[in-house]
C-alpha cells in the first residue's frame, strides 16, 4: 500500500472532525493490521472502485461512536435508533468523499455506506492486501480508520506475475 493513497485518509478525517464535529484528531503513523488488532462497536464501510479497489472504515468504540453522532446531530440518539446508523455512515462518507478528491489522476467511486453495529466485531482482511490501521484521537475519544486501496493496474500487474 503507498503512502499516497493513505495520507488523504489522514487529512480527511481531520478535516472532517475539525469542521463537522468541532474536533480536532490526532492521527498516528499509520501501521498494518494484525490478527490481534482491536474489536469495535461500531464501523461505518464505504467501498471504493474504478482506477482503485477497496475499503475504508470508521471503526469506533461505542463511547465515541455516541460523542461523534451527538456533536454531528447535536442531540443526543441511541444506537438502536436508525438515525444513528445513519450519522455513523455519513461521517464515514464524508471522509472517504474528501479522501477520494485527494487520490489525484485516478477516477474513484465510493459506495453507500454500510454501517455494522454489534459489540466486539472484527473487520476481516481484504484479499487484495493487508489493511492499514490509522489510530485517531480526539476530544470525542479514540477511534480507528481502516483502508486497503490498491490501484486496479497494480492488481492487474500482481495477477500477472502468479
Amino acid at each position: 500500500m503507498r503512502a499516497d493513497h493513505i495520507n488523504p485518509f489522514v487529512a480527511a478525517v481531520q478535516l472532517v472532525f475539525e469542521t463537522m464535529l468541532d474536533s480536532p484528531v490526532a492521527v498516528a503513523k499509520p501501521k498494518l493490521k494484525h490478527a490481534d488488532s482491536p474489536a469495535y462497536d461500531v464501523t461505518g464501510i464505504i467501498s471504493l472502485g474504478g482506477d482503485v479497489v477497496g475499503s475504508a472504515a470508521l471503526s469506533f468504540p461505542m463511547e465515541t461512536a455516541a460523542n461523534a453522532v451527538k456533536a454531528f446531530t447535536g442531540n443526543e440518539v441511541a444506537p438502536e435508533d436508525d438515525m444513528f446508523a445513519d450519522a455513523i455512515g455519513e461521517l464515514a462518507n464524508m471522509v472517504t468523499g474528501n479522501a477520494k478528491k485527494d487520490l489525484h489522476n485516478l477516477s474513484v467511486s465510493i459506495s453507500v455506506p454500510t454501517v455494522v453495529i454489534g459489540r466486539n466485531h472484527h473487520l476481516a482482511s481484504h484479499q487484495l492486501g493487508p489493511w492499514v490501521v490509522l489510530e485517531c484521537d480526539c476530544g470525542l475519544g479514540a477511534f480507528n480508520i481502516e483502508v486497503c486501496v490498491v490501484e486496479v493496474t497494480e492488481l492487474a500487474a500482481m495477477g500477472a506475475k502468479r
